[in-house]
């Protein structure tokens, strides 16, 4: 539980920073997807995009925690969870 709250809390944070900035610059009534105009109500933009700025924080953060393991710990979750060489454990 620990681990995720590392993960979340810090992405959260990043999040509305990044959504304040972004809508600092950018009205949400004046968006386009795909080339037509986004039709949803200001604060249901500014929740998506909450949501997707939170999306991109937390794939950034775990894969930076992915990046700092160990030698050691990387080897031991390849063997627990499999390889190309490991046989198949049926």
């Amino acid at each position: 539980m620990n681990r995720w709250i590392s993960v979340l809390w810090p992405s959260f944070a990043v999040a509305c920073v990044a959504e304040a900035v972004f809508f600092a610059v950018i009205d949400p009534q004046q968006l386009y997807l795909f080339g037509r105009e986004v039709y949803f109500s200001p604060v249901a933009t500014y929740s998506i995009c909450l949501f997707g700025f939170w999306a991109v924080g937390i794939a950034a953060i775990l894969a930076s925690q992915f990046l700092l393991l160990s030698e050691d710990r990387v080897n031991r979750l390849h063997r627990r969870y499999g390889g190309p060489d490991t046989p198949p454990s049926y």
